[in-house]
């Protein structure tokens, strides 16, 4: 696999201060996308061991909030093998760590893929141009979900990780906060 960059304290991708891997390769071509560069699986450097050092340096930190697959697809057929073996990698060695993962394949193909059982919010959908939002927290297009996985998979249904909600409350670590009253509200979005 080909990546471009791996980006350390960011805050743009994902809750809290992440680390980003940007991975080279994407079949989608969406019109306006942001990193074009990053569509030719054959450009950037090789990622390997000394890569995945520097991004477990990163998660080491107490102040990380975890990870983030972007790029170019993470999911591009050259590309999730190797996120899927640094996925569960991730999530072995930094349990308390999120794993973020965008991608321009939607929820229906994703919940469906073995990676969906390591990932904790998945940004979906191709980047449409004419829904550009900047307003949209982690999302380009309006079409795109923020998606809470594991709260999607065990549902059964997608179940959207709040952008206008606390995320507290979503996540139950507020006791006094009516759960059933934002589960409604996550779903009506």
């Amino acid at each position: 696999m080909k990546y471009h960059n791996i980006t350390k304290d960011d805050m743009l991708n994902g809750d809290g201060l992440r680390v980003v891997l940007w991975v080279a390769g994407c079949s989608h071509y969406c019109e306006g996308c942001q990193n074009p560069v990053t569509w030719d699986p054959n450009d950037g450097a090789e990622f390997g061991e000394e890569q995945k050092q520097e991004i477990f340096h990163e998660l080491d930190q107490s102040y990380v909030s975890g990870i983030t697959f972007s790029g170019g697809d993470p999911l591009y057929s050259t590309n999730e093998p190797v996120i899927l073996a640094l996925a569960k990698e991730i999530r072995g060695k930094y349990p308390d760590k999120t794993i973020w993962l965008y991608t321009g394949f939607d929820w229906d193909y994703v919940r469906q893929r073995e990676i969906a059982q390591y990932i904790d919010v998945l940004v979906d959908g191709e980047y449409i141009q004419a829904l550009r939002d900047t307003q949209l927290h982690w999302r380009g297009s309006s079409n795109q979900n923020v998606i809470d996985v594991p709260r999607s998979l065990a549902a059964g249904e997608m179940i959207l990780h709040g952008d206008d909600i606390a995320v507290g409350k979503q996540y139950g670590e507020c006791p006094s906060c009516d759960t059933d009253k934002v589960e409604r509200a996550s779903q009506a979005r």
